[in-house]
């Protein structure tokens, strides 16, 4: 396995992207989509020359900050990620050379064993996140499984991650022992939940929870269920 698989919580970091073309666009539109504390994007052309409604809309973005001008090496001090994706292979070399003066992370587009991270292809459903990588062998055959998976998983668990999401605190309020709440989580993953709130049968789904959950949290299915059936 050449990359350590991870998920990073952005929420205070800030990040940098070099180039925005159309690889540095679908770069800042997925990153805004885990709310940053900000996002500083570099090129070296004028807001006022942009045609592209989508394009602009990402940079008027209240995280984002636009500058037209080439990179310098202090651009990526402070930084938590940062994105060479100019296009210019000589300068993305200068961001990850940069980078890893200051042990940033920084993803390269056109020569990933230059940087320090790779961004996988990605299925999001709600908040059911899958990723998968080649290990930077074959972005295409990652695009092929990704489309087979979206098939095989479509929309039926994206509801389960949002009960599940409401279920848990609950249960870890009640102060039971590690072994108790695994049991609980694994007995729910492992019903027939995901199948009735998928096929609309809330008599089923609230059957479930009685059968699985402690007594005291039966007065609250009616809100753990509540726009899910």
């Amino acid at each position: 396995m050449r990359y350590y698989p991870l998920l990073l919580d952005l929420h205070d970091s800030h990040c940098l992207i070099v180039g925005i073309g159309k690889v540095g666009q679908r770069k800042l539109a997925t990153l805004l989509k885990a709310n940053p504390a900000h996002v500083t994007v570099l090129d070296t052309f004028a807001l006022e020359d942009v045609e592209d409604s989508e394009l602009l809309q990402l940079l008027n973005n209240p995280l984002v900050t636009y500058a037209c001008r080439d990179f310098e090496a202090s651009d990526v001090t402070g930084k938590t990620l940062v994105f060479a994706s100019t296009g210019n292979r000589a300068v993305n070399k200068a961001i990850s050379s940069a980078c890893a003066e200051q042990s940033i992370l920084c993803n390269v587009i056109d020569d990933p064993s230059a940087g320090t991270f790779t961004v996988p292809a990605h299925i999001e459903k709600g908040d059911l996140l899958i990723t998968l990588s080649t290990g930077g062998a074959s972005p295409a055959l990652s695009r092929k499984i990704k489309k087979e998976l979206e098939q095989q998983v479509g929309n039926k668990y994206a509801p389960v991650v949002t009960l599940m999401g409401r279920i848990r605190p609950l249960i870890l309020e009640q102060a039971n022992d590690t072994a108790q709440n695994t049991a609980v989580f694994r007995s729910l993953v492992s019903s027939a939940i995901a199948e009735a709130i998928q096929q609309g049968d809330r008599a089923t789904a609230e059957e479930i929870l009685r059968s699985t959950l402690p007594e005291t949290l039966h007065s609250n299915i009616g809100a753990l269920l509540h726009e899910l059936i």
